[in-house]
Formats: C-alpha cells, structure tokens, sequence
C-alpha cells in the first residue's frame, strides 16, 4: 500500500508531518489561563464544559485527518483477533504477529482447530500467549459452530465471544460494519478525564458519560483522534505540554513539559518523524510504515 503524505487538501495536515513539527509548538501558544495567588476559579458548567470537548474533538480533527486503527486487518475476522491480542502490547507488536498468524488460520474454521501449542507458539510476541490462544480457539469455535463461521455485527453477539469485552466489539463494530461506538482503551479513559469530560474510572460509565457529550455520528472517529493523541503527544507519564496544538483548551495543562523544545522531543510516531504501528497504513498516512518482526 502507498503511503504519500496528506494531500495539501487535507485539511491541517501540514501541523502532521515531521517536518512541520514546529507548527504544532506554534499551537500551544495560546495557554489556559491560570487561577493567580488568592484569586478563585469559577467551575465550568456542564454546557462549557460540552463545547469545549467538541471544540477539542473538532480541532483533533484538524491535526489527525488521517486517524484511523492501528492495527492491520483485512476483514472483521482479523480484525477482531488482532484486537484480542492486543491486550496487555502494542498494536506494533500485534501488527508483526498477524501476517504469520493468518497465512496460518486464514479463517475460523482453520483456527478453531489449532493444535493449542502451535497456535502459542506463533503469538508468543505479543505476550499472555496461553491465555489469548485460549481466547482465540474459543471466539473461532464460537464462530464457527454458532455463526456460521462469519464475524457477527452486533454488540449483544460479539460480547458474548471468549476474550471479546465491550472495548473489542466496538473496535470490530466501528471499522469493520461501520455502527458508530467508543473504544474505551486506556488512552482513551486518560485524555477524557485529563480533559474534566469526566471523572469516571470504570470503562462502561466513562463510554456511557462521554457518549452523552457526542452525537453518535462522531463516537467512532472520536476514539481514534483522542487514542491518537494519547499515544503521540499526550502520554501517560510526560506529556509534550509544550507541543500540543490543544493546550489552549486543557485544564491539565502543565503536568508535563511545557518548554517547546524539549516537548517536541518527545513527541512520538509520524509526530517525531517516526515510524508508524502499521505495516499497511492507509494511503493518507504522513509517516513511515513500521518495519516486519525482526527487521533491523
């Protein structure tokens, strides 16, 4: 698959690409006020605090026009095993797996029916290999013997799959049947709160809070620019503060490097002029293709 950087009709894409990494710096100039000694800040109503997050989901829209899943897959099938082997790794490694995998079990008839030992020897990259082997024998039986070996398209039936919770079925759902849903991974339930959508820890009343923020139309895309976000610039442990083109917008603002340059440093994938986690990136993608398993 081609992998040309954004169109110039992209709209922002020129804030993407790693040679415009100072432009994303130039969006942080704008920063949230502070409350000053002995001055109170007043608390964000609810109404402000619903235009702020769709104005950040708006402006997120603009810096990742090209957002999109992270992992390779070819059909629902694929996709819904890559994703329960992503548990506990990385899309990256998940994505360096699957080709051995599914030149192997191309389908869930050939999968139901894998020796439990070959099938871990062939995910053990990608960690818990006893555990997903397990889970992915399970789902394709399931498949097999109850779905006439096709991947089901509702929520009620994909939860009720060995290994397949609620966050799995909306990936499989939002970009492999197109039925709008929120993946509530752990990025996904940081940036939120960083963000005082809501304070929710439990996954199900996170999704159940924010979906109420967003029409139903914009919940799939939402997912991947906030997921996005959260794995190239808004980090668990430091944040690029500094380089964030919605830091005008974030209430945590400052809870990570806030110094321009040392931010961009930090900045990771096609954001740093680094590879991507996809072997096959959609055509759009601005950055490099990440490299097979076991390649320098």
């Amino acid at each position: 698959m081609s992998n040309s950087p954004v169109t110039a009709q992209a709209k922002g894409a020129g804030r993407v690409s790693a040679e415009s990494n100072s432009a994303v710096g130039e969006q942080s100039s704008v920063k949230p006020k502070k409350a000053t000694k002995g001055s109170t800040v007043k608390p964000e109503s609810r109404l402000a605090m619903v235009r702020r997050a769709r104005r950040i989901n708006r402006e997120l829209a603009e810096v990742y026009p090209y957002a999109h899943p992270e992992l390779d897959f070819r059909n629902p099938f694929e996709l819904l095993v890559a994703t329960v082997l992503s548990a506990q790794t990385t899309d990256l490694r998940v994505n360096q797996t699957t080709p051995a995998l599914f030149a192997k079990y191309p389908t869930p008839e050939d999968m139901a029916a894998a020796v439990p030992e070959e099938l871990e020897a062939v995910i053990r990259p990608t960690g818990f290999f006893r555990a997903k082997a397990k889970s992915l024998i399970g789902l394709s039986t399931a498949l097999r013997d109850r779905f006439d070996g096709e991947v089901p398209g509702r929520l009620a039936d994909l939860v009720t799959l060995p290994g397949v919770g609620r966050k799995t079925a909306n990936v499989v759902l939002g970009n492999a049947f197109g039925v709008a849903g929120l993946t509530v991974d752990t990025h996904f339930g940081r940036l939120v709160r960083r963000w005082k959508w809501t304070d929710q820890e439990d996954p199900e009343k996170v999704e159940a809070e924010i979906a109420a923020i967003f029409p139903k139309s914009e919940w799939t895309m939402l997912s991947h620019r906030v997921i996005f976000h959260g794995r190239r610039i808004c980090h668990s442990r430091k944040p690029a503060c500094g380089a964030c083109p919605i830091a005008h917008l974030c209430p945590s603002y400052g809870e990570g490097e806030t110094d321009p340059e040392k931010a961009r440093k930090l900045l990771k994938y096609e954001m740093g002029g680094y590879p991507g986690q996809r072997l096959s990136p959609p055509a759009d993608y601005p950055g490099k293709p990440a490299p097979p398993l076991g390649a320098a």
